[in-house]
Order: C-alpha cells, then sequence, then structure tokens
C-alpha cells in the first residue's frame, strides 16, 4: 500500500469517526464522545492490519473487501438482527419488501453457524421439492455454508429465474446429506391469501407484511364480506414479520381506538407511540388469530395488539419471540447498516422479545405420523447474542419449559380445511362463539 492510499484511508476513517463522535455528542453527550474519542485510538491499529494485510498476504487483495468485512464483522457482535448490507445485500432487501425476485422461495435463517430453513414458500420451487421447515443447507452449489453470512446464502440461492442451483441438505432422521437441484422461479410472494371457510367462517393468511400488505388484506375482506361473516381466522403462522407500519395499519383494521404498539430505545427519539385511527372502517366480526414458532415480528405485534385489547383469541403455539425494531441506515457507497435501534412493546406494557406472545388457547398442530414425535422449534432465545428479555431478569427459568412442540397423536387424515388442525380448532371456536351468540338472542326474545 502506498503512502498516499494508506494516508486517504486513514483520512476516509478519521472523517467518519469525527462524524459519528458529533452526532454522538449532539444526542447522548459527552459520555458517548468520550467513547469516540477512545476509537480514535484504534484507527492506527486498524490502518496498520490493513496495510499489512494489503502488503504481505499470499494473494492480492481487494481493499473494499477487506473493510467491507471488517464492517460486517464488527455488526456481527451485535445482536442477532442488526448486520451490514454490502450495495448488493441493500438492493435483495429492497427487492424483499416490495415482493418479487428471483429465487427458490425458501425463509432461512443462521443458527450456531448453520443455514437452517425457517419456512418453504407456498407453490415455489422449495415447496414442491419437498424442503421442509428446520432443514439444514449445508452447501449451494458445491460451496460451504459453514462460513457464509446470512446475506451470502441469499444471494447464492437467487438468480435469474430459469437457472438451477443444487442445495445440499440435511434432516434429522436422514443418514446423510441429499442434493436437490431446483430451477429457479420469479418468486412473488402474495402476502394475503383468504378463502372462505365451510359455513360462514372467512380465512386469510398474511405470509409476510409487505409494502401492500394492508391495501390486500381490505380488498380480500372486502370480497369476504360479500356475504355475511360469523367470524374470521387471521392466520399468521410462519410469518416471519416484515415492515413495521404495515402491521400496524393491519392491526387498525380491527381495533376501534387505543394504542397497538410502543417503541423504547437509548436515544430519547427512539419513544415512539402507535394508535389506532377513530376516523378508519372497523371489522367487528369475532377474531381467532393463529401463530406458532413461526410467527415473528410484525406479526407478533399484530397478535399482541388484539390480545391485550380482548380483540381476538390467540390460539396456536408460542411465537418467536423478536421484540426489538431494526432501522436502516443508508451509506454513501450505496451499502447500509440493519441496526437494531428500539425494543418493542404491546399495549399493556410487555416485551416479548425472547419470550413471545403466549397463545389464549395451546393448540399444537397435529401431523400425521406412525408415532408422536417432537419438533424441534427455533425461536429468538435460541439466536447468538440475542437480548433478554429484561421483565424476566432475576426470575429462575421455569424448570419443566421445553424448547420442542409435540404434536398429539394425529387421527385419520380427512379432507379438506380439517386437514389443518389448527385451522379446525379455530373454526370450531368461532362456530362454537356464533352458536352462543344464537342461543342469548332467543333466550331474550
Amino acid at each position: 500500500m502506498t503512502v498516499e492510499t494508506r494516508g486517504r484511508i486513514r483520512r476516509l476513517l478519521m472523517a467518519g469517526f469525527v462524524l459519528f463522535g458529533t452526532l454522538a455528542g449532539m444526542l447522548l453527550g459527552s459520555r458517548i464522545a468520550s467513547t469516540a474519542s477512545n476509537a480514535y485510538e484504534k484507527l492506527d491499529l486498524f490502518s496498520d492490519v490493513l496495510s499489512t494485510v494489503q502488503n504481505s498476504y499470499v494473494d492480492e487483495v481487494d481493499v473494499d473487501e477487506l473493510i467491507y468485512g471488517a464492517i460486517d464483522g464488527m455488526m456481527s457482535t451485535l445482536d442477532p438482527h442488526s448486520s451490514f448490507l454490502d450495495p448488493d445485500g441493500y438492493k435483495e432487501m429492497q427487492v424483499d419488501t416490495t415482493g418479487a425476485f428471483g429465487g427458490l422461495g425458501i425463509e432461512v435463517s443462521l443458527r450456531d453457524g448453520t443455514l437452517l430453513v425457517v419456512s418453504p414458500i407456498e407453490d415455489t420451487p422449495a415447496s414442491r421439492a419437498g424442503i421442509q421447515a428446520e432443514d439444514r443447507i449445508l452447501a449451494i452449489d458445491d460451496k460451504s455454508t459453514q462460513e457464509m453470512s446470512l446475506m451470502d446464502a441469499v444471494k447464492h440461492m437467487r438468480g435469474p429465474a430459469g437457472s438451477e442451483v443444487t442445495i445440499s441438505v440435511l434432516r434429522d432422521g436422514w443418514n446423510g446429506p441429499r442434493d436437490f437441484t431446483l430451477e429457479r422461479e420469479v418468486i412473488r410472494i402474495k402476502s394475503v391469501k383468504s378463502s372462505r371457510l365451510s359455513g360462514d367462517i372467512g380465512h386469510v393468511r398474511l405470509t409476510q407484511f409487505q409494502e401492500k400488505t394492508v391495501d390486500d388484506l381490505r380488498r380480500a375482506l372486502t370480497e369476504l364480506e360479500k356475504k355475511p361473516l360469523a367470524g374470521l381466522v387471521l392466520d399468521l403462522r410462519n410469518n416471519p414479520g416484515g415492515l413495521l407500519d404495515q402491521a400496524i395499519l393491519v392491526t387498525d383494521e380491527f381495533i376501534d381506538e387505543g394504542l397497538i404498539v410502543y417503541t423504547e430505545g437509548r436515544l430519547p427519539n427512539s419513544r415512539q407511540e402507535f394508535r389506532a385511527r377513530r376516523e378508519a372502517r372497523k371489522r367487528q366480526y369475532p377474531i381467532v388469530v393463529l401463530v406458532n414458532g413461526g410467527s415473528a415480528s410484525a406479526s407478533e405485534i399484530v397478535a399482541g395488539a388484539l390480545q391485550d385489547h380482548q380483540r381476538a383469541m390467540i390460539m396456536g403455539t408460542t411465537t418467536f419471540g423478536k421484540g426489538s425494531v431494526q432501522t436502516i441506515v443508508p451509506l454513501r457507497d450505496g451499502s447500509a447498516l440493519r441496526l437494531t435501534t428500539a425494543k418493542y412493546f404491546t399495549p399493556a406494557g410487555r416485551s416479548i422479545q425472547a419470550t413471545g406472545i403466549e397463545p389464549d388457547i395451546i393448540v399444537p398442530q397435529a401431523v400425521v405420523t406412525d408415532s408422536p414425535t417432537n419438533h424441534m422449534v427455533l425461536r429468538e432465545k435460541d439466536l447468538e447474542h440475542h437480548f433478554e428479555n429484561g421483565e424476566a431478569e432475576g426470575e429462575e427459568a421455569d424448570t419443566e419449559e421445553t424448547d420442542t412442540e409435540a404434536a398429539p397423536p394425529a387421527g385419520p387424515a380427512v379432507s379438506g380445511e380439517f386437514e389443518d388442525y389448527q385451522l379446525s380448532r379455530a373454526a370450531d371456536l368461532l362456530r362454537g362463539l356464533k352458536l352462543i351468540q344464537t342461543q342469548q338472542q332467543k333466550s331474550v326474545k
């Protein structure tokens, strides 16, 4: 590295830290400014390491890759939801929120360095090939995923529609990994799916919270409401979350007034409250919200608010427990930081961080099998560096609590909605409520 290049890099780094120190001083005073000042002393160390690697490493290296790697490493010391997005990764994230991209249709996460399938998206190459939740992806096109970041793994699986990619998958019960060669498709994630169950029960499933989720929800409900509804099943199972504003607007469809969610963080301006709009049209029919261990973040905001307002009955199994808010901070070169800046709380003041939303009625999903099995469910509390729930500090752990959801013995498979045990129980509950209301009306007459 030339003296000129080294000096330019040092000046850029110093400028960045000066900017950081200035902002920190404005927001948090001398304490953080002092911390930033201490960081200046490490700039020479960073510059020395960068120079040594660039001059002495066995192969020629790219300075951008080294600096991006350093930033990525710094972010990895924080909670599992804070990360650095290089320019390509930032573009991928923006594509995700619009709901269309070329890929396989797999929601993935990292656990202990292993790339894990959270859930396959319905009617995609992954789901049609038989990829299942909790499958471990060991390699993508013969490249081991062991040292891949989550964003790198996603980038490797995505690509032009019509191209092929081979993933090596290991599943509990298999003797070894199996290869799946899949053809990429344009994955258009339809965030709202609706249907009418037998009788007058509506079923709306939200797969994630995207830019147009609330608009699609309103259209779906309007269509269902063309005939009288005795109740609605709002299905948030395996919904990993998404945009906060969409979660608030979805909740606002069903709550007359009051608090939906509030956030708190280290900075004074991180305290925000989001409330229902009185002027908006409200749906007044009974609601059952279905959740499970794959329901996270924005899904938990909706479930927690409807539960606290006693607007809906929550049914299923405990949710994931992601109670933190991420802010996207764009950077000058097209990259960005995804930084955890606050934690959110339900209207009753509950933090669901690492604990999740406990359903009012516990209903594990029944699976047709030769014998009952235990199915491991990945939740926020299982992720490395996760935030603890402050409300639980000092309390002893419940020794009977387990990270498994035991599926009850399943009866014979039947057709229609009853193939989905949890959905069936939700519909039964709404029909029961309708029956009780009918009987009460008759008794009054």
